[in-house]
């Protein structure tokens, strides 16, 4: 049986990462995509094109035989095989096209066909973006406390370790700032808040607020949807100050140890190390007009000196003579400036720890 639309019922498969499997071409795919769904098209992208071309100009029903042509013999089989194996591993899942059309019953044919019988999503992937953006704009009316904080306080991971807390840096697979990349590609736009909705959805039963760290209206290339963004100008704060000494420990485990290890594991040791290398300059590079063209490279020649120090010795606390000035310099005096102006929303300052048991007792 079809799943007819429903807020209710898009909201409960959702929730409850009922498997989605998803035959819109991939390029549609990586626009934007469910965290449940796996993505087994009927057309690739250069069928789909050549088809989309055909409709245009020959019409509908030419379209529809030029797909047939294209999607036929053992592409055809292939296809089939590779949905029946998904039904099998996911007996209670749900066949999702663009709008809930030609496609999505086509494939459902065809598993008709052969024996088996799977529901689709009435208005496809449609209906499930417009669920999860009415979704996020009801959920960001709950009430949200940011924790705020200089570089290396280690909010993001106080974030995590609250049952109310939502990563935002997580979904985004970035850390904000100019060094923010990790080793996994950003997703669309689209795909990162239809990750972070669901997250929030699926916390929504348990709790009553959010905690959020401080961002600004960008991590990386995704930005923060406008709902969200809006409510979290207006938001209470919560302010992490920790030793200058703890912060730069933190930033070296996770800027300078862990990515060193993730870019060597991923890319193996002599690339991984470049990678690595790149990664750093390019850090420092994207902040260069804030910092002057010559305090950019004096601190690229310290970084220089850092990395070839870290290549021989294993230590990587060599950073720590370029990442202590632009701490000092640049990124403190930066947050500290941002932080002025929001003095009359904070709530209380204190270390990581106290901040966390402030935050557990005023729920």
């Amino acid at each position: 049986m079809d799943l007819a639309y429903s807020y209710q019922n898009i909201q409960h498969l959702l929730i409850n990462n009922i498997p989605i499997i998803d035959v819109r071409a991939p390029i549609e795919f990586n626009q934007g995509a469910m965290p449940n769904a796996i993505n087994l098209p009927l057309m690739n992208d250069d069928e789909r094109m050549m088809v989309g071309t055909c409709y245009k100009q020959h019409g509908s029903d030419k379209a529809i035989q030029l797909g047939h042509q294209l999607v036929c013999g053992d592409t055809k089989a292939k296809r089939i095989h590779a949905w029946r194996e998904a039904c099998s591993q996911f007996p209670q899942g749900y066949i999702c096209c663009a709008r809930g059309g030609l496609r999505s019953h086509i494939v459902q044919q065809w598993l008709k066909d052969i024996g088996i019988r799977y529901p689709l999503i009435e208005g496809g992937y449609k209906v499930l973006r417009q669920t999860v953006i009415e979704t996020l704009n009801e959920l960001v009316e709950r009430p949200i406390i940011l924790v705020g904080g200089c570089t290396g306080n280690g909010k993001t991971a106080l974030v995590r370790s609250l049952s109310d807390g939502v990563d935002l840096e997580g979904f985004a697979h970035h850390r904000g700032s100019s060094f923010g990349r990790t080793t996994q590609a950003q997703f669309s736009q689209a795909t990162f808040e239809n990750h972070l909705t669901v997250d929030m959805l699926k916390k929504a039963q348990y709790q009553t607020r959010w905690v959020f760290e401080d961002e600004g209206r960008a991590i990386g290339a995704n930005s923060l949807p406008e709902s969200l963004r809006n409510n979290m100008a207006q938001a209470s704060l919560v302010v992490v100050e920790d030793p200058f000494e703890r912060r730069i420990e933190r930033l070296k485990e996770e800027y300078f140890d862990r990515m060193t290890h993730d870019f060597i594991t991923l890319y193996g040791e002599e690339k991984g190390w470049q990678v690595y290398s790149d990664y750093l300059h390019h850090g420092l590079f994207a902040i260069r007009r804030r910092l002057g063209s010559q305090r950019e490279a004096q601190l690229s020649t310290l970084l220089d000196g850092a990395l070839k120090e870290q290549q021989i010795t294993g230590d990587t606390r060599a950073h720590f003579s370029w990442l202590t000035p632009l701490l000092i310099e640049y990124y403190d005096p930066m947050y500290r400036y941002q932080l002025s102006k929001k003095q009359e929303k904070i709530m209380y300052r204190g270390s990581y720890e106290d901040v966390i048991k402030w935050l557990q007792v005023n729920k």
